[in-house]
């Protein structure tokens, strides 16, 4: 699954506490709910893929097309959500993105054919990536310089959230249902609730955003000054002097460099060498196989014998090792580094997922008479734990990092789209690859994650960059 992180900005001095932080704080946590939707929509789908398979009558095959069909919408959205922002604003862009969200949970839950319910999923998706770059970039724009580190970390911990909440939603939904995903409750089945539930996030983050300003920044480009200042005083205190701001805000807009992708061109390989690094943090980050647990666990614990409720019970597990491992790069990311983080992750994920491999290769049995050993499945068990925890700790957070921070001013938009691209395309590969791989032998699809978590390692320590304790415009 899909992740976003912003670099700690570092103010120089002691900065006065705005008059204002407690009203800041509550701002950005309203828009942070797009990254809770974000993880939530995400992961949701993990508690319903065996009752859609069973609902539906579907293959392998099919099933992979209707999850990943969210990730299609997704890069979609992630592609039109800056300049639909930048035409309309940033708060009319999360009201779409909630109705977005609504309409998909209430047609994911009511669907009446197997292409109608990966529509809704498409249109989710759509969502998912307005929220996953309007979300970062309101909350930037909105936040005192001293704080915006500290703020800009609300949305991904509001998305690996968003992601435990929606296991504990279907685990809670599975036992109301006797541990039946088909099982009824009032009327619907268990795995139609799961989607369902969406709908009440979703319609809280259209509420909120009609209680909170406009970014600053979009009403400046629109003429709108007088309403900006008011914005400024509210979230940077009464002290600020704010027809400079205002002035320093309208330069700077004006004297951006708007990047295309024909600066990006360059060199023997099409790209520019940095922007091939770009994309390979992005695709390594997906074939280690992250979303295989975040969008399929329940299904892969079933399929080597584990009882559907318990296998819930671990997704929800899983989702609070990510959160825990999120909080410890967020802390550690700037002592000890970019690369070391990264390197210390890749060596986890090796050691895990080649255990997971190990571990799934004394799967026994067709159907629904599968088994593991005791000792092999407990190892699988903790190894996976583990791989989410060293992920969460270090690439989950990191390539964020990098990629915020690594390409030179000139290109660093156009830059950042190109390599979001390449992550949506590595995701989905990997959704839409593991019920096939999985039926043609789970162990050997773990033996895949591995070499490329291993692969990752060599990748680091020769091409990329450490960006720790410089200023953007140092990256040359």
């Amino acid at each position: 699954m899909t992740s976003t992180a912003n670099a700690p900005a570092s103010g120089r001095g002691r900065v006065a506490q705005p008059d204002h932080l407690g009203h800041v704080i509550f701002i950005t946590a309203a828009a942070a709910m797009g990254g809770f939707l974000f993880g939530y929509d995400s992961s949701v789908i993990n508690g319903a893929v065996e009752a859609i398979r069973d609902r539906f009558g579907i293959g392998s095959g099919a099933l992979a097309q209707v999850i990943a069909a969210a990730l299609i919408g997704c890069a979609f959205g992630a592609a039109t959500a800056g300049r639909i922002a930048d035409r309309i604003g940033r708060i009319r862009c999360m009201q779409i993105a909630a109705v977005l969200f609504t309409a998909s949970a209430i047609g994911s839950a009511l669907p009446f054919a197997l292409w109608d319910l990966a529509a809704w999923r498409v249109i989710g998706g759509f969502g998912i990536g307005m929220a996953s770059v309007i979300g970062p970039a309101y909350i930037a724009e909105v936040s005192p310089a001293a704080y915006r580190g500290r703020l800009a970390s609300f949305q991904q911990a509001a998305i690996v959230i968003g992601i435990a909440i929606s296991q504990l939603v279907n685990w809670g939904i599975l036992n109301l249902a006797d541990g039946d995903q088909r099982g009824k409750l009032a009327g619907f089945e268990a795995w139609q609730w799961m989607l369902g539930v969406m709908v009440v996030p979703a319609v809280l983050y259209g509420l909120m955003s009609f209680v909170i300003p406009e970014s600053p920044r979009f009403l400046i480009s629109v003429g709108r000054t007088e309403q900006a200042k008011q914005v400024l005083r509210e979230v940077e205190g009464s002290k600020v002097d704010l027809d400079a701001r205002v002035a320093e805000i309208d330069l700077a807009m004006r004297s951006e460099h708007k990047s295309t992708f024909q600066d990006l061109l360059g060199g023997r390989f099409a790209f520019l060498p940095i922007v091939w690094i770009g994309i390979g943090l992005s695709v390594f980050q997906q074939l280690v196989g992250i979303n295989v647990i975040f969008y399929y666990s329940s299904s892969l614990w079933q399929s080597v014998g584990i009882d559907p409720t318990s296998s819930f019970l671990y997704s929800f597990t899983t989702s609070i090792i990510n959160i825990i491992g999120t909080v410890i790069a967020m802390i550690f990311v700037d002592r000890i580094g970019r690369k070391p983080l990264a390197l210390i992750g890749s060596a986890g994920m090796a050691l895990s997922l080649g255990l997971c491999a190990w571990a799934f290769s004394y799967k026994t049995g067709t159907g629904d008479n599968i088994s593991m050993p005791d000792t092999q499945g407990t190892v699988a068990l903790i190894a996976a734990h583990c791989f989410v925890l060293f992920f969460a700790l270090s690439w989950g957070v990191v390539v964020w990092v990098l990629l915020g921070e690594m390409f030179p001013n000139r290109i660093r938009a156009a830059a950042l789209g190109v390599a979001a691209a390449a992550q949506w395309i590595a995701n989905w590969v990997i959704t839409v690859s593991f019920p096939s791989l999985s039926d043609w032998n789970l162990s050997g699809a773990y033996v895949i994650y591995t070499v490329f978590a291993v692969l990752s390692i060599p990748f680091i320590l020769k091409w990329v960059p450490e960006t720790k304790g410089k200023a953007l415009e140092e990256m040359g």
